[in-house]
C-alpha cells in the first residue's frame, strides 16, 4: 500500500496536467517548423529563468531549514539542479547563434518571466510544504516538453548532444528528487501542515504561467 503522500502527489499531478493541445510551440519544434529565432528566444528567456528559480529555491530552503528539514532538502536539491542546468544552457545558446553580447543586451519578454516571478512569490509567501506539492505537480509537464524538444533538436535541427544537454537534463526522471518530494509531503501530512487547497491554487497558477511562457515564445517571429 502506498503512503497517502505518494497518492496525493500522483493525483495532484494528474489534476493539474495541462491540456496537451494548449502548447502550440512544442509541436512546432517537434516537427521542425519553428524558426531558429524562436529557439534563440527560448535560450535567452531561460538565461533569466534559471538564475531566478535558483535564488527562489535557495530562499525556500533557507526559510524551511529550521522547521521543515525535509522540505529544505527538496528545495536545496532543486537549487543545485538549477546550477547544473545553467551550466548546460550555454551550449544550447551558442548553437542558436546567441553570443555573450546578445545575452547581456537582451530584454526579456514579460509573458515568459511571469513564471519565475510567481516562483519568487512562492519563495517569499507560500508555506514550504504547499510549494513542494505545487512545484512537483508542475515539473511533470515541463519534463515532457523538454524530452520532446531534446529529440527534435537532434532530429530536425541537427544539434549536437552538448547543445541538447540542457533539455536532456530536465527530461530525465529524478528518483532522488521524487523521493525528497514524497518525504516532504509525507512529513507535512503526518504533522497536519499541508493545505491542499492552497497547494492546488499555487499549482494551477504555475501551470497557467508556464502556458503563458510557451504562448509568448510562439509569437516570436
Amino acid at each position: 500500500m502506498t503512503h497517502p503522500a505518494r497518492d496525493l502527489l500522483t493525483a495532484t499531478t494528474a489534476r493539474l496536467a495541462p491540456d496537451p493541445r494548449a502548447n502550440l510551440l512544442v509541436p512546432r519544434i517537434a516537427d521542425g517548423t519553428a524558426p531558429r529565432s524562436v529557439l534563440a528566444a527560448l535560450a535567452l528567456e531561460q538565461s533569466w529563468v534559471i538564475p531566478a528559480d535558483r535564488r527562489a529555491f535557495e530562499h525556500l530552503a533557507h526559510r524551511s531549514a529550521a522547521t521543515d528539514p525535509r522540505a529544505a532538502a527538496f528545495f536545496t536539491a532543486l537549487a543545485e539542479g538549477e546550477v547544473l542546468a545553467g551550466e548546460r544552457l550555454t551550449a544550447f545558446s551558442r548553437a542558436c547563434g546567441v553570443d555573450e553580447e546578445r545575452e547581456a543586451s537582451y530584454a526579456p519578454l514579460p509573458g515568459c518571466q511571469a513564471y519565475p516571478a510567481y516562483v519568487s512569490w512562492l519563495a517569499l509567501g507560500a508555506s514550504p510544504p504547499d510549494a513542494v506539492l505545487a512545484l512537483t505537480a508542475n515539473f511533470s509537464a515541463w519534463s515532457g516538453y523538454c524530452a520532446t524538444i531534446a529529440a527534435a533538436l537532434r532530429e530536425r535541427y541537427g544539434f549536437t548532444d552538448d547543445a541538447c544537454a540542457f533539455f536532456d537534463f530536465f527530461a530525465q526522471p529524478s528518483p532522488d528528487l521524487d523521493r525528497l518530494a514524497t518525504d516532504a509531503v509525507r512529513a507535512a501530512l503526518d504533522e497536519d501542515r499541508l493545505d491542499e487547497a492552497a497547494a492546488h491554487r499555487h499549482g494551477r497558477l504555475l501551470q497557467r504561467y508556464e502556458a503563458m511562457f510557451w504562448s509568448t515564445l510562439n509569437e516570436v517571429p
